[in-house]
């Protein structure tokens, strides 16, 4: 599949409200093996890709994001969303520069935040948001190709748990013109149907907490489009790397190698 393909079909799973699993791998590595399941798209992850650059979370540059979004999708012939975290910038122009230089990149779109990157005040002035999601999405306008645009409501992470609060702002960003509206930590159920009802874009889910009680069957069935998983997978590879080299530094033992995947079985992944 080509760039434009990329673009077209991406668009197009969300236009027709198709419900797809869309897995984030964090390097080229875990996106070439991602890439030969049975997914129809894939999104980058900002906390994997850190770890993956030494960092923390939150902690990457603008220039190292627009890289790493080139690196995964040109490891796959699927379209590609990313991670942008905030943007990498306060204001509606730097917004609008930056989907114009993450378009270069090959991805077939992009989420923004509300979250500020300052914990002590967490997340942007309900009009200043909604001047930054307008700001993307006339960007995204003027590009040659189609680009799905996702706008993120932080409040849920940042322990502003008002649900209606939440789907009152994201109702503003559909308005803005987002394509797909996501609010990372709305979990119940209940809450989910409700966003679902208050919108008329699709909405994507993050399956990402260990207390969920309940799987992709009901999300499919409550109308959800999208579901991701956020940083999930990268956090258990590196949490059993860690788990594992600890025990050689403090045991001086290898009982880790017999959880490790045949050498020859890890090599086909990558023929």
């Amino acid at each position: 599949m080509n760039n434009t393909n990329k673009f077209s079909e991406f668009a197009r799973l969300h236009q027709d409200k198709e419900f797809f699993v869309m897995p984030n791998p964090w390097d080229v590595g875990s996106t070439r093996i991602f890439s030969q399941l049975s997914f129809k798209a894939l999104a980058t992850t900002s906390g994997g890709m850190a770890y993956s650059l030494g960092k923390p979370d939150g902690q990457v540059t603008r220039d190292e994001a627009i890289k790493h979004c080139c690196d995964i999708a040109s490891a796959t012939t699927l379209p590609v969303s990313a991670d942008l975290e905030k943007g990498y910038g306060d204001s509606p122009e730097s917004i609008a520069d930056m989907i114009t230089a993450i378009a270069t990149t090959g991805v077939a779109g992009c989420s923004i935040e509300d979250y500020t990157g300052n914990p002590n005040s967490a997340i942007y002035d309900s009009s200043l948001a909604v001047e930054r999601i307008q700001a993307a999405h006339e960007a995204r306008l003027k590009l040659d190709n189609d680009f799905v645009l996702t706008a993120r409501c932080e409040k849920f992470l940042w322990n502003e748990k008002d649900r209606d609060a939440v789907i009152e702002r994201l109702h503003a960003f559909e308005s803005a013109g987002a394509d797909v509206l996501f609010a990372p930590g709305m979990e119940d159920l209940h809450d989910i149907e409700l966003l679902l009802h208050s919108v008329s874009k699709p909405v994507n889910v993050i399956m990402s907490s260990p207390d969920l009680t309940y799987g992709l069957d009901e999300l499919k069935e409550l109308g959800v489009t999208r579901v991701s998983i956020g940083s999930s997978i990268a956090q258990l590879v590196y949490g059993k790397a860690i788990t594992a080299i600890k025990e050689l530094a403090e045991s001086g033992t290898f009982n880790f190698v017999h959880d490790a995947m045949d050498y020859e079985e890890l090599e086909a992944w990558f023929k």
